[in-house]
């Protein structure tokens, strides 16, 4: 089957309810892949390792050789996707750091258009930025050999940029680890995965018969465990899927598009009680906090551990709340296969996630939706869905799709939901008023692009 052919998607498999022993020893082997992991954090995320970090073989070999695995009694099946794992981990944080010094860099005035060139291709060369950050000699990139730069000047800008924005990762989740087809086997209707003991190996009744031959993530739940399983799928494709749809991302309606159709209908009365009842529970818990601490000081120990065992416990507050973000996660992916089933579209054009602006002050209430609003999952879950239909998924930018009349072309106002244009008394929703601001966007590009 052809890699174009065929999308990853993760399959979920659950385990009959453990007894205590072996949940201990998944729990103990999670907490060793934790330890495995600030290890390696700790040892290579600085700047000294960076042009070190690949491959991944170079480091695994270190860390066969140092000591930690046999300290930890950790099985190579756990211990070297523990590392994998982590490295993976200092690469992303990299990538991050090399994305804000190179906002930093666009938003500087005082440089010019040279040292900005200079700037750019020294973070795209993860050797010669290895080398400047380690004070090293290296040789000038050749797309710069000839620019009018304060070499020194920039490498001591690029630096302290760099140590702004550097952070050592570290990980306290100790529920979840990672294992590889040689570390599981199946036999009696259970996955067998490797001890600490050689030659011995503990059981995990599944509640199906499904059986797989490929690393696999082991999630560690109350008195269960979840398996994540990622497996090759094959693409869809529709012959009766044409045309675009131009669709507006939105927190009241999920999707609004320039035909007036809406999808999702309601999101907003979906998550703002839950966003309510979490800030009604988390002033409760902190409230609590307070007095267990306080009860501490001052020696009351009775009062205190009536406290901890009756107030301060949280698998009933997790539950509550992952019960709810199933419900809503659910609802999303239903209204998504809803509209790609009735629109049968073979393109979906939506706009860039717009950044939340840093410098304004939002009120408690906003800041706990926008905490909560789900975008960034809807954009993820739009842009699968659209891979696994074959669906073109196209982002463009959102400027002057906002406060711009579809009708005239005008700058109107945006009274809460809905959008007035003084000047050709259009009157409809700011949902749908964006959604056609899109779609004409869209065009004048695709227009623009034949003509030149």
């Amino acid at each position: 089957m052809s890699a174009d052919n065929t999308i990853t998607k993760t399959v979920w498999q659950y385990s009959e309810p453990l007894p205590e022993e072996t949940m201990e020893f998944l729990k103990g082997i999670a907490l060793d892949c934790c330890k495995v992991k600030n290890y390696v954090y700790r040892k290579y995320s600085g700047i000294r390792n960076l042009d070190n970090l690949t491959p991944v073989y170079s480091i695994l070999n270190e860390m066969r050789h140092c000591g930690l695995r046999e300290q930890l009694n950790l099985p190579a099946v756990y211990y070297e996707l523990a590392i994998a794992d982590a490295v993976t981990n200092i690469k992303c944080s990299w990538g991050t750091v090399k994305n804000k010094v190179g906002e930093c860099i666009s938003a500087n005035e005082n440089l010019s258009d040279d040292d900005r060139k200079y700037l750019r291709t020294v973070l795209k060369m993860g050797g010669v930025y290895a080398a400047i950050l380690n004070r090293q000699e290296y040789e000038m990139p050749r797309n710069a050999a000839r620019l009018d730069i304060d070499v020194k000047r920039l490498n001591n800008l690029l630096c302290r940029l760099t140590r702004r924005y550097l952070t050592q990762p570290r990980t306290e989740r100790a529920d979840s680890f990672r294992i590889s087809p040689n570390g599981y086997s199946y036999k009696d209707g259970a996955m067998r995965i490797v001890c600490r003991v050689p030659r011995k190996r503990i059981p995990i009744p599944l509640k199906d018969n499904r059986t797989f031959d490929r690393q696999i993530q082991v999630h560690i739940r109350q008195n269960d465990v979840m398996l994540a399983v990622p497996l090759e799928s094959r693409v869809k494709k529709h012959e009766d899927y044409a045309g675009t749809i131009y669709v507006h991302i939105g927190s009241q309606n999920m999707f609004t598009l320039s035909n007036g159709h809406i999808y999702g209908p309601a999101l907003e009365d979906l998550i703002n009680p839950e966003t309510e009842r979490l800030a009604r529970k988390n002033r409760e818990r902190r409230r609590m906090y307070n007095a267990y601490a306080q009860s501490t000081e001052s020696g009351n120990v009775h009062k205190a551990e009536k406290i901890a065992a009756n107030n301060l416990g949280k698998s009933k507050y997790d539950r509550q709340k992952e019960k709810e973000k199933l419900r809503t996660t659910t609802f999303i992916n239903a209204e998504i296969n809803r509209m790609i089933r009735e629109e049968k579209p073979a393109r979906i054009v939506v706009t860039k996630l717009v950044t939340r602006n840093r410098t304004k002050i939002y009120a408690k209430s906003a800041n706990r939706k926008l905490t909560r609003n789900f975008h960034g999952y809807i954009r993820q879950r739009l842009a699968y869905k659209c891979s696994v239909h074959s669906i073109e998924f196209v982002e463009i930018h959102a400027g002057g799709t906002g406060n711009i009349c579809s009708a005239c072309g005008a700058e109107g106002k945006r009274q809460g939901r809905e959008f007035v244009c003084e000047g050709c008394g259009l009157h409809t929703t700011t949902a749908l008023n964006m959604a056609k601001n899109i779609q004409q966007k869209c065009e004048r590009s695709t227009l623009d692009k034949k003509q030149d």
